[in-house]
Formats: structure tokens, C-alpha cells, sequence
């Protein structure tokens, strides 16, 4: 365990520093090679608990765009209008956000695996319901709260990474599973569009029922807990039961249950809103904005652009998922390999900033790809081209985000589902609200200068990276953050 001295001292104090002596309460802590120890597991235990919450990250984001082709056949179905039909998936994205601001702080006080499992059950539960909606009001109200339980694996599967793994092997271990909430919103469309065109869009949902009953139950038979203080916890539980003498936890909380409660639920706002956090989050939150707007008119596109049908449609979605995979599969394990070179030159010793230099290969290529994707589609040049571009956008989307998440838990080891979560909630607000505003602005502007206002955007945030690469320690003294 010497090597995350630094990060985890505060779950893991001295083991010697309680003897059970006399009224000296005894330490209840991990021992060298403890099998309990969520970082001392195997391989195979390790990635089981991913495997799980990662096809958790990879299904809520999924039943936020699956819909998307068949949104005018819902419209019809239920006698409205295409933009109110969107609404369901600003409902759905805005709670998918704002989950996070309570289910990760609630992780660190009661446990991963508990809040994975009753969270999950509900979404899946509430995917019966969408699939019967009757009218629109009520597709965008259970989508909503389905939103909010989905969010589980987005608020807790960072923190659950760093539970389970050294910060030297962490980036490459993340990067997959990041794929799940960047796949999400990709893949949602391609499978979406075969069920809407070979059944109908409420069949979208009873295939969600099914997987996500799948998934829940494959979680309460194998997902084991890794937050290390409820691990402790029950240990502790069971030494008083079975055992002569007192017990305490490392840095053991004694404030009133209701204080602690509450202290957990301001943790993620106290971290948002420190410089770099907010900076990197409204990146993060624009780049959401751009994918989910994208996504959202891909059907008016290629469609009434490019005369495209339904499958063809759903095939498109599929240049931002290659992005992804050539970003996780070449790029991101070389996270690890920057950090752990500059962590050498620096003497040994780790700084949360050596996540961020890849990140401005990102920067770089975001803008160039949103220019090059406003401009094909504006001048209705071929389709290879044009999807092209949004390979690259991929790319840059999976770099920022990967570097940013990586960055947050170096930056808040113990609380770093809390450090996510204040990242998440911007990002999906923002993220649920853009498409709304999205129709107008292209009907106005076109596509070239509509999505070219993203691409600035993004142009303008570029610098972010490099910046907090050479200022950020700064910053972290200069605004420290009581947790």
C-alpha cells in the first residue's frame, strides 16, 4: 500500500496507532496485502464489478437517445408535436445530472453496491411504465425520474474505479468504461431506429425493461462493495459483536448522522464551484450540449438532407462511437504513460495536472471536426466526409473527457464520486436544455453558422488544458475546499 500513501491517508491511517489496551480503543484498518481490500482484489474480481457498472453507465445513456428516430412516430402516436416529444429527453438528461448531486454523496456514506442496486432496480421498473405512456405528459414525466435512478452509474463509477485501482494503471482501466456514457447517446439512435422500423417505439422500452432486468440481476449476484470506510465499517460491526474491547475507524466521523447526511449532500456544489472544477465542467457541459444537439437533429440531417431512412440514419451514429474506440484503444492507456513520466521526473512525487497534457489534443480537435461537420452538412457534400468529421469530434470528446474525470479523482481521491458527480450535474443540464434551443437557432442561422456556435465555443475553452497544466496547482492552494 505504499504507493497510494498519499491518497488514501485519509481512509488508511497507522495500523499501530491503536493497541486495544486498557480504554485505548484498537484500530479497525487494512492490513499489507488485506484480501478485503478492495485495491488487493483480483483481476477478475476487479473487473466483474466494472463489468457490471459500466453496462449501467452505457444503458441510462442509451435510453436517453434510443427514441430519438422514432420521435415523430411517438408524436403521432400520442397526438403531439415533435419539440414536445423532445422535451422527454431534456427531462431525462437534466435528472440524469442532477442525480448525481445526491446518489455519489450518499455512496460515501452508505456504500456503493447498496446505492447501485436499489437505484437500478428502479430504472429498470420504470422503463414498464414509459412504455405504456398514454400521452406525452407522462412519457416526459417517468422518463424524468427514470433519468434521476439511471444516473447511478455515471455518479458512482469513477469513485468505484478509484476504490479498485492505483492511480498509476487508473486511466487506461477508466477510459473503457467512459466509453459507456460517451457510447451511450451513439449507439441509443442505431439500435433505436431497427426497433422503431421492425416494431414500433414502444417496443424501445420493453427492450430496455429486459436488458436493465438483466443487468440488475447479474448486480445483486456479483457486484461486491469497494468503498473502503463501509468495508471497515462492517468490519468493525463485526469485531464488537464477536470481540472483548473497543474499535474505532481510521479519521471515524462522530457527528450526528443528520450533520454528516447534510455535509455530504453540499460536498459536490463546494467542489463545483472552485476555479478549475467550474472551468473544466463547462467544457465538459458543452461539449454534452454539442453531442446531444447533434444527435438530436442527425434524423433532420440525414434524412431530409441526404434522403437517408431510418436504418441508415442510426448507421451515422456510428462516427462518433469509432472515435471513441480508437480514442480508448490507442490514446487514453498513454494517460497513464504521461502521468507516470512526469510523476518521475517530479521526484516521485503525483500532481492531479499531470492527467491533463493529452487533453489538448482534445482541445485541438474538437473545434476543427465541429467546423468541418457545420460546413459539409451547410454545402450538402458527400456523406463520407461529413461523418468523417464527427470521427474526429469523437476522438477529442473522449480525450477531454477522460482527462478532466481522471483529473477529478487524482484531485479528490476519497470524495471522488462527490468531484464527478459536481462535473455531471452542469454537464447534463446543459446537456438537456441545448436541443431545445438547437431547432430554432438552425432555422434561423442553417446548420454552418448554427453548429459553427459550438465550434467557437469550444474554440474558446481550448486553452483550458494547458493553462491549468502550469496554474492549477496554484489554484488548488489558492482556493482549497473543505470537505
Amino acid at each position: 500500500m505504499a504507493g497510494d500513501s498519499n491518497e488514501r491517508t485519509p481512509l488508511l491511517d497507522d495500523p499501530n496507532n491503536g493497541t486495544g489496551d486498557g480504554d485505548t480503543p484498537e484500530l479497525v484498518d487494512f492490513s499489507e496485502g488485506d484480501p478485503e481490500n478492495p485495491r488487493n482484489w483480483s483481476r477478475f474480481r476487479k473487473f466483474a464489478n466494472i463489468a457490471i457498472i459500466a453496462l449501467m453507465a452505457i444503458l441510462s445513456p442509451l435510453a436517453s437517445s434510443m427514441f430519438t428516430p422514432g420521435i415523430n412516430q411517438i408524436a403521432d402516436d400520442l397526438n403531439s408535436t415533435p419539440n414536445a416529444v423532445v422535451g422527454a429527453t431534456t427531462g431525462f438528461v437534466v435528472f440524469l445530472g442532477l442525480g448525481p448531486l445526491i446518489l455519489a454523496p450518499l455512496s460515501e456514506t452508505f456504500g456503493r453496491r447498496r446505492l447501485y442496486l436499489v437505484c437500478f432496480t428502479i430504472f429498470a421498473l420504470l422503463q414498464i411504465p414509459t412504455a405504456l405512456s398514454p400521452n406525452v405528459a407522462t412519457l416526459i414525466c417517468v422518463r424524468t425520474i427514470s433519468g434521476f435512478f439511471g444516473s447511478i452509474g455515471i455518479a458512482n463509477g469513477g469513485g468505484t474505479i478509484s476504490d479498485m485501482f492505483e492511480p498509476q494503471e487508473r486511466a487506461g482501466v477508466f477510459g473503457w468504461y467512459l466509453l459507456g456514457p460517451l457510447l451511450g447517446p451513439t449507439l441509443g439512435p442505431l439500435f433505436g431506429g431497427l426497433i422503431v422500423q421492425s416494431l414500433s417505439w414502444r417496443w424501445v422500452f420493453w427492450v430496455l425493461t429486459i436488458v436493465c432486468m438483466v443487468n440488475t440481476i447479474m448486480g445483486f449476484l456479483f457486484l461486491k462493495e469497494s468503498y473502503a470506510p463501509v468495508i471497515l465499517a462492517a468490519r468493525k460491526q463485526d469485531y464488537e459483536r464477536n470481540k472483548a474491547g473497543h474499535f474505532r475507524l481510521p479519521n471515524e466521523d462522530d457527528r450526528p448522522f443528520s450533520t454528516k447526511i447534510l455535509s455530504s449532500m453540499q460536498r459536490p456544489l463546494r467542489i463545483l464551484f472552485t476555479p478549475m472544477v467550474f472551468t473544466m465542467a463547462t467544457y465538459q457541459a458543452i461539449l454534452f450540449g454539442t453531442s446531444y444537439t447533434l444527435f438530436t437533429n442527425f434524423e433532420d440531417i440525414w434524412q431530409n438532407g441526404y434522403g437517408f431512412d431510418s436504418t441508415q440514419v442510426g448507421l451515422m451514429y456510428l462516427g462518433p462511437g469509432l472515435g471513441f474506440f480508437i480514442a480508448a484503444w490507442f490514446v487514453v492507456p498513454r494517460i497513464d504513460t504521461v502521468f507516470n513520466l512526469l510523476t518521475k521526473r517530479n521526484h516521485g512525487e503525483a500532481k492531479p495536472e499531470f492527467r491533463l497534457p493529452l487533453a489538448n489534443i482534445g482541445a485541438i480537435l474538437i473545434p476543427i471536426a465541429l467546423f468541418w461537420f457545420a460546413w459539409t452538412v451547410e454545402f450538402h457534400v458527400h456523406w463520407f466526409p461529413t461523418i468523417l468529421s464527427t470521427v474526429f469530434f469523437g476522438v477529442g470528446q473522449i480525450l477531454i473527457f477522460n482527462t478532466v474525470q481522471n483529473y477529478y479523482i487524482d484531485a479528490f481521491a476519497k470524495y471522488a464520486a462527490s468531484a464527478i458527480a459536481a462535473g455531471a450535474v452542469f454537464r447534463s443540464i446543459v446537456g438537456g436544455l441545448l436541443p431545445l434551443a438547437a431547432p430554432s437557432v438552425f432555422k434561423s442561422l442553417g446548420y454552418g453558422w448554427g453548429i459553427s456556435i459550438f465550434g467557437f465555443l469550444s474554440l474558446a475553452l481550448a486553452p483550458s488544458p494547458i493553462l491549468f497544466y502550469y496554474f492549477g496547482e496554484r489554484l488548488r492552494k489558492w482556493y482549497p475546499v473543505e470537505l
